[in-house]
């Protein structure tokens, strides 16, 4: 089974949107510089608002470990998601008080081996390669890397995801989740419902073929 992630969830009505198409996790962005930062207050207020079911992931980028666990706790986050330059012993030492989910930018020449040293995290993230930007980006990678890195633990794809080519990701790929922002939105931060729907019901086929396969 695949699990979707919608990220870059900045207001009520997409986050109900997500969860009703059927996304397993939402993600909220506490990195500034991004487009889709959501205040950790408005994060709390969203998510008082929804389903205990649905993870509620926070973004994170060379954020100080004091000031992550202030806002998981605010936000009463499932999980934190981690798109800097953080450390091993960083992750390790976060790891015994929330699930770790480590991400990585695949650039050319990436070495899936670069996940083992990272054993505290519960999962590693693959996200399209752009220099100047942390996610959300657009860009896609060589699936194929996502099947090499699996030895190291649960590999999330992340990058260039549309309703259109989520399909062939999951096939080549094979990742325990798949997280989606930019090929949902109508704008930076503002999701485009039906898209979103149909990104969840692209999933839905991938995972069948792959059963039936």
């Amino acid at each position: 089974m695949v699990r979707v992630k919608i990220c870059g969830i900045t207001n009520l009505a997409d986050a109900r949107g997500a969860v009703q198409a059927g996304a397993d996790a939402l993600g909220f962005n506490f990195y500034r510089k991004s487009p889709r930062y959501i205040a950790p207050e408005k994060a709390r207020a969203i998510a008082k608002r929804l389903p205990r079911r649905v993870l509620l992931i926070g973004v994170f980028v060379n954020a100080t470990r004091r000031d992550i666990l202030k806002v998981a706790r605010m936000v009463d986050l499932s999980a934190v998601q981690l798109h800097g330059e953080e450390s091993a012993a960083e992750v390790a030492r976060l790891s015994e008080q929330y699930p770790v989910i480590k991400a990585f930018r695949v650039s050319q020449g990436f070495s899936a081996r670069r996940l083992a040293q990272y054993g505290g995290a519960s999962a590693f993230l693959l996200d399209g390669f752009e220099r100047k930007r942390r996610g959300g980006t657009g860009r896609t990678f060589d699936w194929k890397v996502a099947r090499a890195a699996e030895k190291f633990g649960s590999i999330i794809v992340a990058g260039g995801l549309t309703p259109e080519n989520v399909g062939s990701a999951i096939r080549a790929a094979q990742p325990f989740g798949v997280d989606v922002c930019s090929g949902v939105e109508a704008q930076p931060g503002k999701k485009d419902l039906e898209r979103l729907a149909a990104l969840v019901r692209a999933v839905a086929m991938a995972r069948n073929g792959r059963r039936n396969a």
